[in-house]
């Protein structure tokens, strides 16, 4: 009897190495890539890049009205709310039940992010993507929680 892992699990592609981030690197992830080992099926999404930004990118943060700005003072909610969208659809549509985000992003961040300052300091709230899948009833968690529960015996 074949014992493999067939969850299917919505990662940050920015985590699988690809280029997309908002600085056009990757950021791969050892954790992250151990999941495919255990044959689960990884499904790399860019919520900026569905919502039509390109890469690279000015930074964004989230503003404490919520909206998402960048750097030099462009208001991208939108953008950032369809990415969320349709990472919520292709999460649905592929039936993934859990996703593993890259921290602090204001897309992917999952309980921490960065205030809106540009000064590096972090607040607690959840960037656009994670809490759309979060509220979608998906299991949400960074690459640190599960490089944690991998160090802690997760599976």
């Amino acid at each position: 009897m074949d014992m493999k892992d067939t969850r299917r699990i919505l990662v940050s592609a920015c985590l699988l190495g690809l280029c997309c981030r908002y600085d056009g690197e990757g950021k791969e992830c050892p954790a992250v890539a151990a999941l495919a080992e255990g044959a689960a099926v990884l499904v790399p999404v860019c919520p900026e890049q569905l919502g039509g930004l390109p890469t690279p990118r000015t930074p964004a943060e989230i503003q404490k009205d919520g909206r998402v700005v960048t750097a030099d003072g462009r208001d991208v909610t939108e953008e950032y709310l369809r990415g969320a969208r349709e990472a919520v659809r292709l999460a649905v549509k592929l039936g993934c039940k859990e996703a593993v985000l890259k921290a602090r992003s204001p897309s992917c961040g999952c309980g921490e992010v960065y205030d809106g300052t540009f000064s590096g300091t972090l607040t607690k709230g959840w960037g656009c993507a994670a809490r759309a899948l979060r509220d979608a009833g998906l299991r949400v968690m960074t690459e640190e929680d599960l490089a944690a529960e991998k160090g802690a015996g997760g599976k």
